[in-house]
């Protein structure tokens, strides 16, 4: 049998084993580990890319997310619609949500996340456009920028983003289309 490139998955990034998870819903200690280290790099993206502007809430929406995760997780049927790792985003997408509609920012900060590259002009210009896009990103509405962040970090497809979101695939295609010509628009209209 042929290995295809679509069908390896980078180590860490793929879903957990059968037997981990059900020794994981069951509250084996080792099992609950490993889950947590599976998916905490995604989880934290998540958090990261939904909160822009509040980076002090980032580490400890994160680790609340993980709480709901673990207590939620002898309810999680594996043998349902979703993946193990699509209701684990589901869950941070929902937190990030419940904060942001708690209250806005009185600051934004956008951290500089980009990786560094050999040449220091190009890392600037790219520096540059990291910030405008999350400065971007920052002015979405909450809504839009879920569906963004869900689709485009995290390559959700329109079915999973509406069963995260509680929202009709229309709506999913309709908040995606405004928020993408949305920062179109800012980033054409910025220098």
């Amino acid at each position: 049998m042929e290995d295809r490139a679509e069908d390896r998955v980078p180590p860490g990034r793929g879903e957990l084993d059968d037997l981990t998870l059900a020794r994981a819903r069951a509250g084996d200690e080792q099992a609950l580990t490993a889950l947590v280290d599976r998916y905490q790099r995604r989880v934290y993206a998540l958090v990261t890319r939904m909160l822009v502007g509040r980076p002090q809430q980032v580490e400890d929406l994160a680790q609340e997310v993980f709480v709901k995760v673990l207590v939620g997780l002898p309810r999680f049927d594996p043998r349902g619609p979703a993946k193990l790792s699509s209701w684990i985003l589901t869950v941070a997408t929902r937190a990030c949500l419940d904060v942001l509609k708690a209250k806005r920012p009185q600051t934004q900060e956008v951290p500089d996340s980009l990786p560094a590259t050999s040449d220091p002009e190009g890392e600037t210009a790219h520096r540059q456009m990291g910030r405008r896009v999350e400065a971007a990103m920052a002015e979405l509405s909450e809504d839009m920028r879920a569906v963004i962040v869900l689709r485009a970090y995290h390559d959700f497809d329109y079915d999973e983003i509406a069963a995260a979101l509680g929202i009709e695939v229309g709506t999913v295609k309709s908040r995606l289309g405004r928020a993408r010509l949305a920062l179109k628009e800012v980033l054409e209209g910025e220098p």
